[in-house]
């Protein structure tokens, strides 16, 4: 059974930076792939980032350069590193895991999600 348990949310001023992490159990994730999405109020819940097994990273446009995803397999945590915070990066931030990058690509087949971290940027 795969759990996703996400941290590291608050608030902060726009331009600034924070980083979420999700630490994970139950799944080989280093053989699989791993996203961040978000939802803001009234919004459909978006991919924001995701990372393959070979380390292979895909963003949303609207976080291109600014958001970097990485994971420790060490530690079983995938981490997002947000910079340059804008106030529409407001959301709630999950973490979900799927079998293949194909299903991150489709948005489908999630095996599991996290309860979400809340990001306020004012």
């Amino acid at each position: 059974h795969v759990q996703l348990v996400e941290s590291g949310g608050g608030s902060v001023q726009a331009g600034g930076s924070m980083r979420l992490s999700c630490t994970i159990s139950g799944y080989p994730y280093s053989a699989g792939c791993m996203g961040w999405f978000r939802q803001a109020p009234g919004k459909e819940r978006e991919g924001v980032a995701a990372l393959d097994s070979d380390r292979s990273a895909s963003y949303a446009d609207s976080v291109k350069g600014r958001f970097t995803i990485s994971r420790d397999n060490a530690k079983n945590t995938l981490y997002l590193r947000m910079t340059s915070l804008k106030p529409g990066d407001t959301a709630t931030y999950y973490c979900a895991a799927f079998s293949s990058w194909a299903d991150w690509v489709a948005k489908k087949d999630v095996l599991s999600w996290g309860r979400g971290t809340q990001v306020t940027v004012s």
